[in-house]
């Protein structure tokens, strides 16, 4: 599918831009893969670390709050992962104009310049706050979501086809409760705090994350939310397979913080089909039609929600000191 391609990522110097990155050019052979983001310092060091690709590797400097510059940069490309966002709750809550510029302004600049520069395929990346929003950075991705969605009824005779991929925090990646009880163990700390006991979350790798994108730029036909069925765990028995026997001392949920990750509320499950490995919301649009349904789903029932603390599939502490293992994190 990629291969023979031009392709690019907006945000590719992150951490999913990063793993991306290396998941394509290790098992296809795209004519370009482009990396669009704004930090120069991470684009030397990427560019040091895949020196043997540099001959399909670009990096462009560019901001998806600059519309000129990424009508540039789409020039020839076919495939678009947008995964620039301003994430981290708290900053999105003090700098609430820069969180608009960036997730929002910057989500309606990649669709235009899609639309104007010929691009077959943009998925953009999603997060669980933006169910049911309750932070500012919820809320702009909610917009972001209905912003790619609604822009398949702006293609007209061009083939671009506008799709979401939807998952929580990624497992150990930055910001996630993994570096954080990782960092205070390495501190020879003895207690990790719990902000609540009965918290979940689900459990997503990359490479999990990198695969359910490739599904949506692969069977997209516009509209689509993807989320993969993952297995869900709790907060508390993550960190007894990371520091068995530890003290948990409960410190209160913070703001912005929910209990639980939901990924399908049940308003959403009357356009929800489940298949084999993921589920799909379908758009609430007068031009989205029956024949656009992917083949192999079956309807969720009514009032189906997918919830990390009502989840079937769950993690025990074996199964996250499993894990953890083989992201190089000991239990």
């Amino acid at each position: 599918m990629l291969n023979g391609k031009t392709i690019l990522i907006t945000g590719g110097t992150g951490s999913f831009g990063r793993y991306f990155t290396n998941y394509v050019l290790e098992r296809y052979s795209p004519k370009k893969l482009i990396i669009y983001s704004r930090d120069e310092y991470k684009q030397f060091v990427m560019q040091e670390q895949l020196r043997d690709h540099n001959g399909t590797l670009r990096y462009f400097i560019g901001d998806v709050r600059d519309k000129e510059r990424l009508r540039r940069a789409f020039e020839g490309v076919v495939f678009v992962v947008h995964a620039a966002a301003m994430k981290q709750v708290p900053a999105c809550e003090y700098n609430p104009n820069e969180a608009i510029k960036t997730n929002i302004h910057g989500a309606m600049n990649v669709i235009e310049a899609a639309l104007d520069s010929g691009v077959s395929r943009v998925v953009a990346l999603s997060t669980d706050k933006a169910v049911n929003p309750i932070n500012l950075y919820g809320g702009t991705k909610l917009v972001s979501d209905k912003l790619f969605i609604a822009a398949n009824a702006y293609s007209g005779h061009k083939y671009v086809r506008f799709s979401v991929v939807r998952y929580g925090n990624v497992a150990g990646s930055r910001g996630s409760v993994i570096p954080f009880f990782a960092d205070i163990i390495k501190n020879g700390g003895k207690e990790l705090p719990i902000t609540d006991y009965r918290m979940t979350r689900f459990w997503i790798s990359l490479e999990q994350g990198v695969e359910l994108v490739l599904k949506a730029l692969r069977e997209s036909k516009g509209g689509e939310t993807f989320i993969a069925k993952i297995p869900s765990f709790k907060v508390t028995d993550l960190a007894q397979a990371m520091l068995p026997g530890c003290e948990m001392p409960e410190v209160g949920i913070r703001e912005g913080e929910k209990l639980h990750e939901v990924m399908v509320t049940r308003e959403d499950s009357l356009h929800t089909y489940e298949y084999d490995e993921h589920f799909i919301v379908y758009p609430q649009l007068a031009w989205k039609r029956d024949s656009d349904i992917l083949p192999g789903g079956k309807p969720v029932e009514r009032e189906f929600e997918y919830c990390s603390g009502t989840n079937a599939q769950w993690l025990d502490k074996d199964a996250l000191a499993a894990r953890l293992a083989a992201l190089a994190i000991k239990p």
